[in-house]
C-alpha cells in the first residue's frame, strides 16, 4: 500500500487497528493496509500504528522507519497519554501515562524498555507511581520504576511476577493509590488482576474488560483466561454496581469514551453475562476486537 506493507511477524494483537481503524483492518488472523492516508490526521493515524506495534510489522518498503514520525506519547485527552512503543514480553499490550492535578504522571501498565523512552515519559512530569494491572504486563516494571524513582504498584496474587515491587495489593478491599485514583483489585484473568480507577472518569481495565469494535460493547477475553472465568464473573458482579467511569482504557482491546450511567449500565450487563460464561480452552484466534 503506497510504500507500505505488514511483515509476516505480525501477531495480530490488534493495536494498530485500534490507532487506525480507518486505515487497517484484519484478514485471515494478521492485520491489513486497506489503502493510504488521505490527510493529515490519517497520517498521524499510520504513524501512531507504526511506532505501537510490538514487533514492528507495519513498515516501508526501504524497512526503515523514520523516527521523527513517532507520535508518542500520545495525548488521548488533556490527562490520558498512549505511551506506545508497545511491549513483546507483555504480549503487545497497551499502557498508559495518567496526568494529575499535582504536576505528577503515573505509568500504568508499561510499554518496552528503554531508557530513551522512559525520559521522554518523564518529560511529561514526575512519574511517582508505575501501576501494574497483572501479571503479564509486569516485565519492564521494575526498570521503570528504578529509572523514575517511582513506587512500583502489584497486587499479591501475582507477586511472583513482580516479587520486588515496592506496594503490594492485597486481598479484595480498595486501595487509594493516590489522590483520585484507587486500585480494585478483580481477580479472574489472572489471580492479581486488578484495574485503576481515576476521578470517577478513567477505567484502566489491564486486561478484565475491554471495548469491543465488533460487537461495539464491553466485553470479556474469555478465550484467554489464565486463572478463572468464574472467578472474574464473581469479580465483575461484585463491582459492577459501584464503579463509575466514562474511559474504559484496556491493555489488550478497544478503548472507549460513553456516558458514566451508559458506561455503567454496559458493566452491569456484561456482569450478567459473565454469570454464564464457563471455561474454555485458551485461543487466540477466538477474541472478539
Amino acid at each position: 500500500m503506497d510504500g507500505w506493507y505488514v511483515d509476516d511477524r505480525c501477531t495480530n494483537c490488534d493495536v494498530a487497528r485500534q490507532f487506525a481503524p480507518e486505515l487497517i483492518d484484519e484478514a485471515e488472523g494478521k492485520s491489513r493496509l486497506l489503502r493510504a492516508p488521505t490527510n493529515e490526521t490519517e497520517t498521524q493515524h499510520l504513524h501512531a500504528a507504526v511506532f505501537a506495534c510490538h514487533t514492528r510489522s507495519i513498515r516501508p518498503e526501504s524497512g526503515k522507519l523514520d523516527p521523527t514520525t513517532d507520535p508518542f506519547p500520545l495525548a488521548l485527552d488533556d490527562h490520558v497519554l498512549a505511551c506506545g512503543h508497545n511491549a513483546t514480553r507483555t504480549a503487545g499490550a497497551n499502557s498508559y501515562l495518567l496526568r494529575r492535578s499535582s504536576g505528577t504522571v503515573m505509568m500504568i501498565d508499561t510499554p518496552r524498555w528503554s531508557a530513551s523512552l522512559a525520559d521522554r515519559y518523564a518529560a511529561e512530569g514526575p512519574v511517582t507511581d508505575v501501576l501494574l494491572s497483572h501479571r503479564d504486563h509486569a516485565a519492564h516494571g521494575r526498570q521503570y520504576a528504578d529509572h523514575f524513582g517511582a513506587r512500583l504498584w502489584i497486587h499479591e496474587g501475582d507477586l511472583d511476577a513482580a516479587p520486588d515491587a515496592d506496594q503490594v495489593i492485597r486481598g479484595l478491599e480498595d486501595v487509594q493509590i493516590g489522590e483520585g485514583v484507587t486500585a480494585v483489585p478483580l481477580p479472574g484473568h489472572t489471580r492479581g488482576s486488578v484495574l485503576y480507577l481515576a476521578d470517577d472518569r478513567y477505567c484502566f481495565s489491564g486486561d478484565s474488560f475491554y471495548w469491543s469494535r465488533m460487537t461495539g460493547d464491553l466485553e470479556i477475553a474469555e478465550s484467554v483466561t489464565w486463572y478463572s472465568i468464574e472467578e472474574l464473573a464473581a469479580s465483575l458482579d461484585r463491582v459492577a454496581g459501584r464503579l463509575r467511569f466514562e474511559h474504559v482504557l484496556p491493555g489488550h482491546g478497544g478503548r472507549r469514551s460513553l456516558p458514566a450511567e451508559e458506561m455503567s449500565g454496559r458493566l452491569r450487563a456484561l456482569a450478567a453475562r459473565a454469570q454464564g460464561m464457563r471455561p474454555r480452552p485458551i485461543d487466540f484466534t477466538a477474541l472478539r476486537w
